[in-house]
């Protein structure tokens, strides 16, 4: 909402708050924290706002969706302080995080072509009949997985160590024993690590197939995923037009 609220060139608080549906203690601690520019005062004491001030919360209400609060906030005060190109160096990180995420998601989806690909293997490799007493039909010891796999048995204890695997102990002999869903999470830390992702880069892909209850439910995920990094890139681009619009407006 463009038009001027109030007489000519000057806007109370509210008038401010109204257009965005935000409180006067909103718009007062948006000032305070360098989002908008410092107001003029009347003489006894009231905050004189401007279209100027408009355009410049426009831009950081627009910035938000796409950057977040606090790399929004970090543009707006680097603006305020006259330093544009830490503005659009924080631009540029959001940016390159959202460049990555992105390749987050194709790596992700091409392991999981890849499991798919090779389920049947991965069920054989998951009920591989063992020598080891106390495996039975719902799981399979370290080695057998390990062989499966193409990786040592020490790979898998520090895939455990990272959380990307979670295998029980044997109540009896204290060996690991891996279930359906660990020899799927295995191969699936197998499929990204082979890809060039860190150990830390995998936990939370793992943790969300944990969540989603298998790789089926996690394809609905992953196509909200997708939404949600569409959105972002739209909304960035919404800020980025807001943004240049108030710079052009501060000359």
């Amino acid at each position: 909402m463009r038009r001027n609220l109030q007489n000519g060139e000057r806007l109370r608080p509210v008038d401010l708050a109204r257009a965005h549906g935000l409180s006067t203690q909103a718009v007062r601690n948006y000032e305070e924290a360098g989002i908008l520019p410092a107001a003029a005062r009347t003489p006894h004491g009231y905050r004189v706002y401007t279209p100027l001030h408009a355009a410049a919360l426009r831009a950081f209400l627009a910035l938000l969706p796409g950057h977040g609060h606090r790399t929004a906030t970090a543009i707006m005060r680097a603006v305020h302080q006259d330093t544009v190109d830490e503005a659009f160096r924080l631009i540029d990180v959001s940016h390159a995080q959202l460049l990555d995420d992105r390749r987050t998601l194709q790596a992700v989806e091409r392991a999981l072509g890849d499991l798919e690909s090779t389920a049947a293997a991965g069920r054989e490799a998951a009920s591989e009949p063992v020598a080891l007493s106390g495996a039975g039909p719902d799981g399979t010891f370290i080695g057998p997985l390990a062989r499966g796999l193409g990786v040592r048995p020490a790979t898998l204890r520090k895939w455990e160590r990272a959380g990307l695997v979670r295998p029980r102990r044997d109540p009896r002999t204290g060996y690991r024993v891996y279930d359906e869903a660990d020899v799927r999470d295995a191969r699936l830390a197998h499929q990204l690590r082979r890809g060039g992702h860190l150990l830390e880069q995998i936990a939370p892909l793992i943790a969300q197939v944990r969540a989603a209850g298998g790789l089926e439910p996690l394809e609905a995920a992953l196509r909200d995923w997708h939404g949600r990094l569409s959105a972002r890139g739209r909304a960035m681009l919404s800020g980025a037009a807001e943004l240049e619009a108030y710079l052009r407006e501060r000359g």
